[in-house]
């Protein structure tokens, strides 16, 4: 497939080797606004974006315009994705958004998912997250701790919302603690702590090749495709 690699940083390096590993085309690469300039659509059957939180939606408005499917890494924007997706699913076009794409945090998360459940009714644990992510990582928390975060709320109900550490916030509040440091790819670990013990499930990626991987296997998944889609469409 001819892919449109949008973003060319450390991710957008190692998204273009892999996919050239799997005998995919980088057709072009966008690094700034110009490189919109001359871009010819038709050649183009996916776009991959690993950019900025500043500068997502507008990729993803101008993929949407040349109706290019997009799969979009990119953290931090948020806010705005419900609107996106709804507009995805009212023109028809093809959007996949993933806080992380790798299969092994999909995984852990499932596993997330059902201790929440477990521990639903031990109601003298508290639960809180820790992300640690390397130093140019711009949103803090991370898309994946907010994701963790928000499985362990819809199935605790002692918990409705989060706080990004050191706010305590009150009882009902899931505390999140970010750190950046060095070049450390992404580890998140989640606690239920009492007085007597405890539970601690962490992930640790050893390097952005996971994530790179995933985004690819989605693009692939996104060929002829239109409307919205995440990771439980793709593992499923």
């Amino acid at each position: 497939m001819n892919i449109l690699l949008i973003g060319y940083g450390k991710m957008g390096k190692i998204v273009k080797n892999i996919a050239q590993e799997r005998n995919h085309n980088i057709a072009y690469t966008i690094d700034n606004d110009k490189d919109w300039e001359g871009l010819d659509e038709t050649k183009v059957d996916v776009a991959i974006d690993f950019s900025t939180p500043y500068i997502v939606v507008d990729n993803i408005v101008e993929c949407f315009n040349r109706h290019i499917p997009i799969v979009v890494g990119t953290t931090g924007w948020y806010g705005r994705l419900k609107e996106l997706r709804e507009l995805a699913e009212k023109e028809q076009r093809g959007l996949f958004v993933a806080s992380n794409f790798s299969v092994g945090m999909f995984i852990f998360n499932k596993i997330n998912e059902e201790l929440s459940k477990l521990m639903n009714t031990q109601t003298s644990y508290d639960v809180s997250i820790e992300e640690i992510h390397h130093t140019e990582k711009l949103d803090a928390p991370s898309g994946t701790a907010i994701t963790l975060a928000e499985t362990i709320i819809d199935n605790l109900d002692n918990k409705t919302n989060w706080v990004l550490y050191p706010d305590k916030g009150k009882t009902d509040s899931l505390r999140i603690k970010s750190k950046r440091i060095g070049e450390v790819p992404g580890t998140h670990t989640i606690t239920y702590s009492s007085g007597v013990d405890d539970i601690i499930i962490t992930h640790q990626a050893h390097n952005r090749t996971g994530w790179a991987l995933g985004s690819i296997l989605a693009a692939e998944f996104m060929i002829g495709k239109k409307g919205f889609y995440n990771m439980k469409d793709l593992i499923k």
